[in-house]
């Protein structure tokens, strides 16, 4: 019975190291390719690998439609740098040609490196899209790479690590609010050291996270973290403590076009957060039933995920929301259009994609213990935005083109009329 009881105990232990070895291993192992599709040469053509080669393409595009429509801007705002003196934020805006009744705004790279994926969906849809378009009563707003910083530098932040996705505050006040959430896990998401892959509390970072999991709760740990904070200026999803300079910039442009229409909506291209290889719609929680009613028609169809669930959290100074303060149409209608690739929705994948976060932040701020460590975090921190997988981005395009086609079709049957 002894022998029986130990050997039972020693095939327990084994299981239990077994699989904690394979957890681990597959935490520090590239994501695996899980997609069977086949790529299309003619979705990989927008990609481009660098942000001046994405404003190029951009610009050609852009340029392409100036003879077909009448009054089209293709113009670029400026911003300031420390570390570049070509940072612009490009747009196209083609008016409506008869009667401004609808305003439709697409928006990329507000968080810098995902621009490459917002870029490749804006060049998609000026290059297919738009010269067969009816803009007799509708009219288009590009803006082309909100956050040029993190863009070329592959950051998701600005050059004063602000997040611009929480930066967007109509009322300063935002500006003071208090995540005391944030504020009890702050040590442990921003640590003040050089960043070193092998120590112990990265190598084996999902348990740690597990247990800060147990102490605060999934949905309460994940709100803390993504909220936006407000106090720590070289943490990550810091807020800033004024509005930043490309959305001073951005602002009179978009309030400027804006001004003669009924209709808006506003669409934010993001890559990262969900199941890889799915295009989310990611929709505010809205108390009108009217406004849902009339966001549910615009997107029949298409699977939306309403953040009014448990698994989803609230954010200060979101550019969507923002928009909707600053302008004032009959109607504002907002989507962000969110490329999943790390698969968050389960554990694993949401603490890898915490750990990519913090990791790229700390050797940011206090560097790396070696160039091996370096390299790898920052080749992990793009593939989490923008993956190098063909049949990955070949779907992103296929799935945006679908979704971008119906929308331009059904957005002229919306209506400011009772």
């Amino acid at each position: 019975m002894k022998h029986i009881l130990k050997t039972s105990f020693i095939v327990i232990v084994a299981a239990l190291v077994a699989g904690i070895a394979f957890g681990i291993y597959r935490f520090n192992s590239p994501m695996p390719e899980t997609l069977s599709l086949e790529p299309e040469p003619s979705n990989l053509v927008y990609f481009k690998e660098t942000f001046e080669g994405c404003r190029d393409r951009f610009r050609l595009q852009a340029e392409k439609v100036t003879d077909r429509f009448d009054g089209v801007e293709v113009s670029h705002l400026s911003v300031d740098s420390g570390v570049s003196a070509d940072l612009t934020i490009d747009y196209c805006y083609i008016p409506a040609q008869k009667e401004p009744r609808r305003l439709m705004i697409l928006i990329s790279g507000i968080h810098g490196v995902e621009g490459y994926v917002g870029s490749a969906v804006q060049q998609m849809v000026l290059n297919e899209m738009v010269q067969t378009a009816d803009f007799q009563e509708m009219g288009i707003l590009f803006v082309h790479g909100l956050n040029p910083y993190g863009f070329k530098f592959n950051r998701r932040v600005t050059e004063n690590n602000v997040d611009l996705n929480r930066n967007c505050m109509a009322d300063a006040a935002g500006f003071q609010t208090q995540n005391r959430g944030y504020t009890s896990l702050n040590n442990w998401l921003n640590q003040r050291k050089p960043l070193n892959l092998t120590a112990f509390d990265h190598f084996f970072f999902p348990f740690y996270a597990a247990r800060k999991l147990l102490k605060y709760k999934t949905g309460v740990m994940r709100q803390a973290v993504l909220q936006g904070q407000y106090q720590y200026e070289t943490g990550i999803y810091f807020g800033g403590k004024a509005l930043e300079p490309n959305i001073e910039v951005f602002t009179p442009l978009v309030q400027r076009v804006a001004a003669d229409y009924e209709i808006v909506l506003a669409i934010d291209l993001h890559t990262g957060y969900g199941e890889r290889g799915t295009l989310h719609l990611f929709p505010a929680a809205l108390d009108s039933p009217v406004e849902r009613q009339r966001i549910e028609s615009l997107f029949d169809g298409f699977h939306i995920d309403w953040a009014d669930t448990e698994d989803f959290y609230t954010v200060n100074g979101d550019l969507l929301t923002y928009l909707g303060q600053v302008l004032s149409p009959d109607i504002y209608m907002s989507m962000p259009f969110e490329f999943g690739t790390l698969d968050t929705q389960n554990t694993l994948g949401s603490i890898k994609a915490l750990h990519n976060m913090m990791v790229e932040n700390q050797g940011v701020h206090h560097g790396y213990a070696d160039k091996a460590d370096e390299i790898k975090v920052k080749k992990r921190f793009i593939e989490g935005f923008f993956p190098s997988s063909p049949a990955w981005r070949s779907k992103a395009i296929q799935d945006a083109r679908v979704l971008m086609k119906t929308t331009l079709e059904r957005f002229h049957a919306v209506s400011a009329a009772p």
